[in-house]
């Protein structure tokens, strides 16, 4: 089953053309790295697969239309973005029982269980952690969602290349399975290629 299926995906942002008619499908239990470098057009991709932007062609997101049909998506969808997004006043705990109580697929007893393998005090405001605590904590929230697809913009970002490689290994060995997709951005191939099943260049669009 395709996952994501899109034909003469076009956006345009003024004179700036971020998406240039891409076509792309995605199966069901894949691992899709986007590359590209800055300002390539990976995260408008992401934002029309998320439903956060309008865009020309066709789209479908889980046999979904992502922008008509956004909060029905979101159901089967975690989306995960550079580690800062967590708000730095928030304590661990408070930070679980608002996931819980917002997201309905949020298994926290799992949560909790991938958190017990760091050092993060369930009493620590998120601006007390390291960035690598962060990401830790980041994923922990990501890896107890019960979702069809996971996309990933660039989420290792600002890490040292430790708490990266530690980062793709969790995903890989405590969440990833065939039922799942993932797709990841990034512009640093190099620590994403032998996670990856599939691979795409996308530069000006």
């Amino acid at each position: 089953m395709a996952v994501i299926e899109a034909h003469k995906l076009r956006k345009v942002f003024g004179t700036t053309v971020a998406l240039d008619n891409v076509d792309l499908r995605v199966e069901e239990g894949r691992i899709l790295g986007l590359i590209g470098p800055n300002g390539a057009g990976k995260t408008t991709a992401l934002n029309a697969i998320l439903g956060l932007t309008s865009y020309e062609g066709e789209l479908k997101v889980l046999g979904r239309d992502p922008w008509n049909s956004r909060d029905d998506l979101m159901r089967d969808v975690s989306f995960i973005a550079d580690v800062a997004v967590l708000p730095r006043w928030i304590r661990v705990t408070q930070l679980l029982d608002y996931v819980q109580g917002v997201h309905p697929k949020f298994d926290r007893t799992r949560a909790e269980g991938f958190l017990a393998r760091t050092d993060i005090k369930r009493t620590s405001k998120v601006r007390q952690l390291s960035k690598g605590m962060v990401a830790q904590l980041h994923l922990a929230i990501v890896m107890a969602i019960d979702a069809k697809l996971l996309v990933l913009d660039e989420p290792t970002l600002g890490l040292d290349i430790l708490f990266r490689k530690q980062f793709y290994d969790s995903l890989l060995n405590d969440y990833f399975d065939r039922t799942r997709t993932i797709i990841v951005t990034t512009h640093q191939v190099e620590e994403v290629q032998d996670v990856l099943t599939d691979l795409m260049f996308i530069n000006h669009g």
